[in-house]
């Protein structure tokens, strides 16, 4: 009687077991489907004791095993979206960059080649232009300024030492009016330092020339090829007769427009370099005038000081 009913324990258990494990199946979709809610506990199948070894095998159903297979996939597919791009990726993008770039001058037709020329030159200049003004001290007045304190304050041997040997613009004028005070009369003198300030504005203006005529020629060049590229858009319209596609002529147009945008992108930059590299120059030129009038005004007082003391 006994084993009658342990028999029909196990067989109850058993039962509803089976039952919990088909409804987790069934409802499995409908978890994996809404990632936002926390992974739900999986129902305890091991606590009731089973009959058999084939009826435990029966219960080793995990719901949940898709979707731990999925997980990993989902990881991967995440880490290879924020992953860095590799070498061969940046050698694609250079390449594709290089190839749009070789496009954009094809399409432009002779005159966007003329006109990227006066780009590399324009840029090459600009550079030249400001470490040559660095190089003739354009941005420095500090030995000018002290050299012209010093002469007006009737020591002379220390002006002359400040600013002999120096490559300044302002130091070179300053040096020569010096040395013509000390030795030519005041007329020649005043000559002597005219000139060589004359000379030295001639050679800080080197160069703004070449970029003035930049400035002028490139949209001139820009415009030129868009009236080619106009021309040839028309003819072919012409050529397709009554068959003509609206799209062709704005394909043709657009190409020919390239120029002139082109132009206009060198000449501005070549324009606003020239302007400040004028105004970098007239301030030195500015300097130089005050500099040579306050050396004259102070030249007597120094003379007769030095004839006193001789």
């Amino acid at each position: 009687m006994l084993k009658l009913f342990a028999a029909v324990a196990v067989t109850m258990t058993v039962g509803a077991n089976v039952v919990l494990a088909q409804s987790s199946v069934e409802s499995a979709p409908d978890v994996a489907s809404k990632p936002q809610i926390s992974a739900p506990v999986a129902p305890n199948l091991a606590a009731p004791v089973l009959a058999s070894p084939a009826a435990a095998s029966d219960l080793q159903i995990t719901p949940f095993a898709e979707t731990a297979e999925i997980a990993p996939e989902a990881k991967g597919a995440q880490s290879a979206e924020t992953a860095p791009s590799a070498p061969g990726d940046l050698k694609d993008r250079a390449q594709g960059a290089y190839g749009k770039a070789f496009k954009f001058l094809k399409d432009g037709g002779p005159s966007i080649w003329a006109i990227a020329a006066l780009a590399v030159i324009t840029l090459a200049l600009i550079l030249w232009k400001i470490w040559r003004l660095a190089l003739i001290g354009a941005w420095s007045r500090g030995k000018a300024g002290k050299a012209l304190r010093a002469y007006e304050h009737g020591d002379y041997e220390l002006a002359l030492k400040t600013v002999r040997g120096r490559r300044g613009v302002r130091s070179k004028v300053l040096t020569a009016g010096l040395v013509a005070i000390d030795t030519l009369p005041e007329s020649r003198a005043r000559e002597e330092v005219a000139r060589i300030a004359k000379g030295q504005i001639a050679t800080a203006r080197i160069g703004l020339g070449a970029l003035e005529l930049i400035s002028t020629i490139a949209p001139l060049l820009g415009l030129l090829g868009t009236v080619l590229g106009m021309i040839a858009a028309f003819q072919a319209l012409q050529a397709a007769g009554s068959k003509a596609d609206p799209a062709l002529l704005a394909g043709g147009i657009w190409e020919a427009l390239l120029t002139t945008a082109a132009g206009m992108g060198v000449a501005i930059p070549a324009s606003a370099a020239l302007t400040w590299f004028e105004a970098v120059i007239d301030r030195i030129r500015r300097d130089i005038e005050d500099g040579a009038t306050r050396l004259f005004v102070a030249a007597e007082p120094v003379g007769v000081a030095r004839l006193a003391a001789e």
